[in-house]
This record gives C-alpha cells, structure tokens and sequence, in this order.
C-alpha cells in the first residue's frame, strides 16, 4: 500500500539475505533483528504518511585492529547552523539521481569522509525514522566495511573530525547518560572519545545496541544537560 504521497509505508527493516555470506557472523543475530524491527522500536516519532524530506544516514560496520567490532561517526562542524558539533552517522537528502536511500547513505559518506563505498557491503535496512524539527523522514543503511578505506574529514565546512568508534565504547555502562535540552527534549546520550551523541544519531545506536544483544545495565538515572542548537 502506498500513501497519497507516493511514500511505500516502512514499518519493517530489510535484510539483504545474499549479501550475509560476506558479513562476519558476529553481525548475522543483529541483521536478523535488524530486519524485524519497526519503526516504533526505534523512536517516538513515526514517519508521517505524506510529506518530509526523504534522506539516509550510513551505519557502516567495521573491525577494529584488536578485532572489535566499529562504526563510522562523523562530527559536524561546529559552525553549522543546525546540529552543530554533534557526533552522527554520515548521511543526508536523497537526491533524484540516487534512486534511493542506499546511494544516498554511501554517496554522502563518500563525500563527507572520503570513504570509498565499492569497499562496503549493504546487507539490510533499519526501518524509516522521522526527525520532526527538520521534517527529514531518514532511512538507516547498514553496511559491512569489507575493504576498508582511509577516512578524514573530507568537508571541513560539513565535517569537524571522522572517527571509528568501538561497539563496546558505546555500551559501557559509564558512557551512556540521558540528556536533557533547553527546548524541553529528554533522550539518550553516549559520552565518547570527548564527543556527546545524543538525539537522532543516540537514538539509532540505543537501537543498535538492543537489537544486537549489546546492552549493558547502566544508571538510567544519569542525566546530561546540552545546549547545542
């Protein structure tokens, strides 16, 4: 069913099922779940059934050199007018000529990193999320990085600094904190590396981290004030 908008209702994720074989087997329990999950799982805020601006985010996996499983976060630069200095995933708008959320994710993770995408393999989608104060309706792209490329911040007017992040950094207990905004927002927060993730980008990676059988019990009472705009 589609709506009156054109947009296909994505309550479920997909799970590229042919692309697994090349997905180390640590990730297999997560993509399945991944390919479960709804976007009520993942966020409060549903994707309208007309309207919002469509738009893909890359949450590429990687292995560390002690073998730990990563993912790619970029840190936006911190004059820009929105989400300034914040950690996320790489990603942005799609464009007409991506024909879709995939070649959007791996194009602007091209252009904001320098990441080469021949070397990803995209072996699911999470389901699409809604961020209300920009109207962007956001399809997460998941991607193995089979052959991985150097990264750096490609864009400085975009892009502060690039960063591979362990899976484990985020679930330690001592870096996880709910955050509480100016504007009344309270959500979840992950202090890493000197970086606060919160919002959006915390939100996906809550989710990760549950889907994959990741949690670890921490003090949900652990409260971080932000300001940034």
């Amino acid at each position: 069913m589609t709506t009156k908008g054109g947009r296909t209702p994505s309550l479920q994720g997909t799970l590229f099922s042919d692309v697994l074989s090349d997905v180390p087997t640590v990730l297999h329990d997560f993509a399945r779940a991944a390919s479960r999950a709804r976007s009520e799982d993942l966020t409060d805020f549903l994707p309208p059934e007309e309207g919002g601006r469509d738009s893909a985010v890359l949450v590429l996996f990687g292995m560390s050199q002690d073998q730990e499983l990563d993912v790619l976060v970029i840190e936006r630069a911190h004059d820009m007018r929105s989400h300034a200095g914040q950690p996320a995933f790489p990603g942005g708008a799609v464009d007409l000529s991506d024909g879709g959320p995939i070649a959007a994710a791996l194009r602007e993770a091209q252009e904001e990193t320098g990441l080469d995408p021949t070397g990803v393999r995209v072996f699911g989608l999470l389901p699409d999320l809604f961020i209300p104060v920009s109207d962007f309706v956001v399809t997460p792209v998941l991607g193995w990085w089979q052959s991985p490329s150097p990264v750096f911040a490609r864009d400085p007017a975009e892009v502060a600094s690039v960063h591979r992040i362990r899976l484990s950094e985020f679930a330690d207990p001592s870096n996880r904190t709910r955050v509480r905004h100016p504007s009344g927002y309270i959500g979840y927060g992950f202090g890493v590396r000197g970086l606060m993730m919160w919002g959006f980008s915390a939100g996906i990676m809550s989710g990760i981290l549950d889907l994959g059988g990741w949690t670890q019990l921490w003090d949900r009472r652990r409260m971080t004030d932000v300001d940034t705009p």
